[in-house]
């Protein structure tokens, strides 16, 4: 692994598409941002940890940097015995980073080691290659996904799957009647979208994702506490300021690779190109698979029940958390802890 560093990567000019590059360069001196300001707000919210931190980048075989964080507890009395115990690996969602994770890394750490890492594109890694041969691998929303791509490319790798909220499973509702059967069956629950909202998607599918946080310039901070009042909300009692809101932002007005990323896996409005539940079936049948839902979520456990089906039941487990929304394990983290630690302690 890399020594632990103090170095950012740096800044490269903004631009949405290829062919603006020069008409945009302007942008990153107009948007009150840098690698520098990422690393100061994260180094706050990761003050708080208890356990032994070790903060670094991980250098990949192209020269791509992942910033990666290892906590081990540093209480144990046997460091050997928690060397042992399977490793839990966190992968966050779409435009998050690994200061998201700060409610659950401590507890979940108190027995085995705990590695969590900024996606390729997003937080402080270059817009996993750690050595582990063997780990629980942990996906939220985006990350849900990719970690199940993982687990179907490299199953002895993968000792239990667990999916928080994962995006990407449903397949894209049909909206229109069928045709030539002659009966008008409609396919799916959802009505046809109006054409002005078709119009504006057509436009918004032009750009990434998070663009209108970067066009902002220096609005973009107060766009995130305006819109995402709730990422505040979550942590306040570890930060009265705006320490979370000022991290999500920083965190997605970064040169947008992890955003050109998700565009290429998605369709309009977000629904995947591939949807997991047509290889979810890839899984071996004997690997354990839990996913969580927040019961107020906006990701329907419905594709959790699917996978069940597809997998006949076996070694598959979907619970609802009460309480929680999309980001389950910030709004119930007691509730989540417990969930995973009781996954982990099934395995070893």
């Amino acid at each position: 692994m890399e020594p632990a560093t103090t170095h950012t990567a740096p800044i490269q000019a903004d631009c949405e598409t290829d062919s603006v590059t020069s008409v945009w360069s302007w942008w990153p001196s107009w948007r009150p941002t840098s690698m520098s300001l990422l690393k100061t707000t994260e180094s706050k919210i990761l003050a708080c940890i208890q356990n032994d931190l070790w903060a670094r980048f991980v250098t990949l075989p192209n020269q791509d940097r992942i910033w990666t964080l290892t906590l081990t507890n540093k209480a144990v009395r046997k460091p050997a015995e928690q060397a042992h115990k399977t490793p839990l690996v966190m992968v966050h969602g779409f435009g998050g980073g690994v200061g998201l994770w700060i409610r659950n890394m401590d507890t979940l750490s108190r027995s085995r080691p705990v590695y969590a890492f900024d996606l390729l594109g997003f937080g402080r890694s270059s817009r996993q290659s750690v050595g582990l041969e063997n780990m629980i691998l942990l996906g939220h929303s985006l990350g849900g996904y990719l970690a199940t791509s993982y687990a179907i490319q490299y199953p002895s790798r993968v000792s239990h799957l667990i999916l928080v909220d994962p995006w990407g499973f449903p397949e894209r509702p049909e909206t229109q009647t069928q045709e030539g059967q002659g009966q008008g069956t409609e396919v799916g629950k959802r009505p046809p979208l109006p054409r002005w909202v078709k119009a504006i998607a057509a436009v918004v599918s032009l750009f990434n994702p998070l663009a209108v946080i970067r066009a902002a310039g220096p609005w973009g901070p107060g766009l995130v506490n305006r819109f995402r009042p709730d990422f505040k909300r979550k942590f306040e009692d570890l930060f009265e300021d705006d320490t979370m809101t000022q991290y999500i932002y920083h965190c997605n007005a970064q040169t947008p690779s992890g955003e050109v990323g998700f565009r290429a896996m998605s369709e309009s409005l977000g629904w995947a190109k591939r949807p997991m539940l047509q290889r979810v079936h890839q899984l071996p049948p004997s690997m354990p698979l839990t996913m969580l839902y927040g019961a107020q979520s906006w990701v329907g456990s419905s594709s959790g029940d699917k996978v069940a089906q597809i997998r006949d039941q076996a070694h598959t487990k979907v619970l609802l958390i009460d309480d929680a929304s999309h980001h389950v394990y910030a709004d119930q983290p007691e509730e989540f802890n417990r969930v995973v630690e009781n996954v982990c302690n099934s395995v070893n």
